[in-house]
């Protein structure tokens, strides 16, 4: 499905919305280029649109093939980069991962998102509003997009660390109830995340080396500042990974600290309720001369003896912490 096809030239849109076919006439014209964003295409829309852009050798089921990881490289003339862009669900506390692939030369961009990558509609109208950014041709595009996948790592992050600080919370207080499937989906979807971002500064970082593309000192610095930002995301990413790893690491050891003193407190009335047990399976084994059997206050004298021996063993374990 095509979002919004325009061409620009002079430091502005040139066009309203066009055709695959006018897209192509206007990437042949000297100073203008071209960005066509598709959402999900179908292979014979994606087969269309780089017939009209001269690219019939372009492998069209490794773009529409999903990537795990960013990707740069070069193909059929063209560079091909593919970026990773990641929404949370507070909600499900679920990181969800999209994917933009970049088709870009000189004279046009095309750029097609998978899945819940993020939209550029708002990227695009902050683009054609600055002039100097068009002035850079068809790597305003490429920047563009690029701003725009980094931009969105940053609400994705603020969701997830106040579900972190949250479990944190709940791990360091006074309920018995421990937050360990929470801790585990946080820990995998931090992971996660972090994997796709840290992935991501290679790519870029070698993405000037497609000179085709016309790098100006202009862009080469834009392209500085989104890694900047980039290298941010990442550290906080990891600042946030590491919370979670301590959150978790301090669940284990107050789980182990809670075991234990279940565990001693189990014990403590084990050993109280083996006094009255015993006593009472000596006496239970029917013999006929026993201490107390021809006396007539025999009976509560035993009695007296296990309420006072089960109270005495009850203040040694409070006052040891057993109890």
């Amino acid at each position: 499905m095509i979002v919004d096809c325009a061409a620009y030239e002079g430091g502005a849109r040139a066009t309203e919305r066009l055709s695959i076919a006018e897209a192509g006439a206007w990437a042949e014209r000297p100073g203008a280029f071209v960005w066509l964003g598709l959402r999900m295409p179908h292979r014979e829309e994606l087969s269309e649109a780089c017939s009209a852009f001269g690219l019939a050798n372009l492998d069209l089921d490794a773009v529409l093939a999903p990537h795990r990881r960013p990707v740069l490289t070069r193909e059929s003339g063209v560079t091909w980069l593919v970026l990773r862009t990641a929404t949370y669900d507070d909600v499900q506390e679920l990181v969800t991962l999209g994917e933009i692939s970049v088709l870009a030369t000189a004279d046009y961009v095309i750029s097609i998102r998978h899945g819940q990558a993020a939209p550029l509609n708002d990227a695009r109208k902050e683009m054609e509003a600055d002039t100097e950014l068009l002035a850079e041709g068809s790597l305003a595009a490429v920047l563009t997009i690029v701003t725009a996948v980094i931009d969105s790592y940053v609400p994705a992050l603020d969701g997830f660390e106040k579900d972190a600080v949250e479990v944190e919370r709940e791990v360091l207080s006074e309920s018995r109830m421990r937050p360990i499937r929470r801790l585990l989906n946080l820990k995998r979807q931090v992971r996660e995340l972090q994997l796709v971002i840290d992935a991501l500064e290679d790519p870029l970082a070698r993405l000037p080396r497609h000179r085709e593309l016309g790098w100006t000192d202009t862009a080469v610095e834009d392209l500085d500042a989104a890694m900047t930002q980039l290298r941010r995301v990442a550290a906080r990413t990891r600042t946030l990974s590491d919370l979670v790893n301590a959150a978790h690491e301090a669940n284990l050891a107050m789980v182990s600290q809670q075991q234990n003193a279940d565990m001693r407190m189990i014990s403590a009335w084990v050993a109280i309720a083996a006094v009255p047990t015993m006593i009472a399976g000596i006496y239970g084994m029917n013999f006929e001369e026993m201490p107390e059997l021809g006396t007539r206050y025999g009976y509560y004298v035993v009695l007296a003896v296990i309420v006072a021996a089960c109270v005495a063993l009850h203040r040694v374990f409070k006052r040891s912490g057993w109890l």
